[in-house]
């Protein structure tokens, strides 16, 4: 009897508390007949952990789950056509940071057996919470007095200072962290789904500060010696994020040298 499983590369994934996955494979044995299918679950300290979902499926419906009773279901085989089969894994919504399930289901047809082996294991949340527009700060201080109280799920919080209407929040679980946010004035909801690193990379990533300023511009210096007067742009470093400017008050042009973020944008290069 011959198993193949698709994409058997990915047998080891990791869900978010709440989430789930799925495996499909199949097995082909040498003629009809019944076919046992039994399942060994394991769950590393399984007596305090919460209790994950196991269900297996075929193309008539679900076969076993591990609310049943029994450990084994007896299925028909096709004989040389392939039987396939879809194992579903549902993480427990109270799972904690690394918390797994590995999953044997073990074959047998005329005397013959193979086992087949998956594993999940639970992985933190990253939501995106709505807030009312220019109160990101507020909420995601709201946010931190809360991460502190009770179960500490609350992993990270992030108010990037380019955007508006929403927080960052990476936690373990989502129901638990919607609740923590019911109360907080100027929180909305969060958006639905959940989102990656990969996606919000680029708010990770700090920016130049000479991104924006060309030259030719119009500014006015906000800190240093020449506060407060305006300049026009000359050239620009970006490497070392500075900037030259040519006082334009001054009786004679004094090209002054400051950094990208010690000036403010009056008007843009036409």
């Amino acid at each position: 009897m011959s198993d193949t499983l698709n994409n058997s590369d990915e047998r080891s994934r990791m869900i978010s508390a709440g989430g789930s996955t799925t495996w499909e494979f199949q097995s082909r044995a040498p003629s009809s007949g019944k076919m046992k299918v039994t399942f060994n679950i394991i769950t590393p300290d399984h007596e305090n952990a919460p209790e994950w979902n196991v269900t297996l499926y075929d193309s008539s419906g679900e076969l076993w789950s591990n609310y049943r009773s029994k450990k084994d279901v007896d299925v028909d085989a096709p004989g040389k056509r392939p039987k396939l089969f879809k194992l579903e894994v549902i993480a427990p919504k109270g799972a904690r940071y690394g918390d797994e399930v590995t999953v044997e289901v073990i074959l047998v047809f005329d005397g013959e057996s193979h086992t087949e082996t998956f594993r999940a294991s639970a992985k933190q949340s990253l939501m995106i919470l709505k807030t009312q527009m220019d109160q990101e700060k507020s909420v995601a201080d709201s946010l931190l007095s809360k991460a502190n109280v009770g179960e500490k799920d609350i992993f990270a919080i992030l108010s990037p200072g380019n955007l508006r209407g929403y927080v960052f929040v990476e936690g373990m679980n989502t129901e638990r962290l919607r609740e923590k946010t019911r109360d907080i004035r100027k929180a909305r909801s969060f958006v639905d789904g959940e989102t990656s690193l990969k996606e919000i990379d680029h708010y990770l990533t700090p920016l130049s500060t000479v991104v924006g300023i060309v030259e030719g511009d119009l500014v006015e210096l906000i800190n240093g010696p020449f506060k407060g007067e305006r300049a026009r742009v000359q050239h620009i470093d970006n490497n070392k994020e500075e900037i030259t400017v040519e006082l334009i008050e001054a009786m004679v042009p004094i090209p002054v040298t400051v950094k990208g973020d010690s000036v403010r944008i009056i008007e843009k290069e036409k």
